[in-house]
């Protein structure tokens, strides 16, 4: 992408306190760099401020910038900062199991050039999606939970994600849940959608379940993946109006359409370096 040719981003977080947006864009002027768009956010509860500056290098380097940066990083006792070249597409791992729609769209958007990302394989305990794979020139494993149990389908998953040095693992209808272990060894590079719904209609079918109970209001959720299922910190959410009228597999088709939406801008929002974990909660600059 040409309008992002010799820019990095930096992101931070640190206890609020005065002089850090001056002491950040001071610096980045000083070493010839230009701002071209900077965000930034007081959390009053937690007194923590964060921060995200995208900037032309201009004939300054990423690794002189870092160097440069540390004791400024050291003053404002920053806990999580870091600078990324803003031109880096981000490696990322799909995982699926036998609903396809949102790893479509993922992967057509990054074909068309509007996901900056490189998808290195498609994963999958199904055979299902195989087809897509091949369609997008993609890697596809099949990795089923066989005789051997989870525990054996996980460490193979975690191999992979070694091998293609994976920074970001995609769970689009991935119908699994993943271990603590496998969960910790993730960190925070692993995000999920699921349906809004949850908790109140967890288990099978819940758009059946929501038309029985007659719902105003379907939608989606994208977070992190943590140990508590479906309770990491968000990412991004939307929702649509529905009636009396609509069926079940209407529900179903207005939901599919809401879960690759949200997704797809939670991805974006995650290779933009544009979200920043606030505790249980996000910061995401737009």
């Amino acid at each position: 992408m040409n309008d992002l040719e010799n820019q990095a981003i930096l992101i931070l977080s640190c206890p609020d306190q005065r002089g850090i947006v001056a002491a950040v864009s001071g610096y980045l002027t000083d070493c010839g760099c230009n701002i071209t768009e900077s965000a930034q956010f007081d959390d009053l509860d937690t007194g923590l401020f964060f921060m995200r500056v995208q900037f032309d290098l201009g004939t300054a380097t990423l690794g002189e910038i870092r160097t440069g940066f540390s004791p400024i990083a050291r003053r404002f006792a920053m806990r999580a900062w870091d600078l990324k070249d803003a031109t880096h597409a981000m490696r990322a791992l799909i995982l699926v199991s036998k609903t396809d729609h949102c790893l479509v769209d993922l992967l057509h958007r990054e074909r068309m050039g509007t996901l900056r990302m490189d998808v290195r394989a498609i994963v999958s305990n199904h055979e299902t999606t195989r087809p897509f794979a091949d369609m997008y020139g993609k890697a596809f494993h099949h990795l089923p939970i066989g005789p051997e149990g989870k525990d054996a389908q996980e460490q193979a998953l975690l191999r992979l994600i070694d091998q293609e040095a994976a920074e970001l693992v995609i769970l689009a209808r991935y119908m699994q849940i993943l271990s603590p272990s496998l969960v910790s060894a993730l960190g925070t590079k692993a995000i999920n959608i699921h349906h809004s719904f949850l908790p109140s209609f967890k288990g099978a079918k819940p758009y059946h379940r929501a038309f029985e109970r007659g719902v105003k209001l379907i939608g989606a959720t994208a977070h992190f993946v943590t140990e508590a299922l479906d309770e990491g910190p968000i990412i991004d959410q939307d929702v649509a109006r529905v009636d009396h009228t609509m069926t079940p597999k209407k529900l179903i088709e207005m939901g599919r359409d809401i879960e690759r939406r949200v997704l797809a801008r939670a991805v974006q929002d995650v290779i933009e370096h544009r979200v920043l974990i606030n505790g249980v909660k996000t910061v995401v600059f737009r």
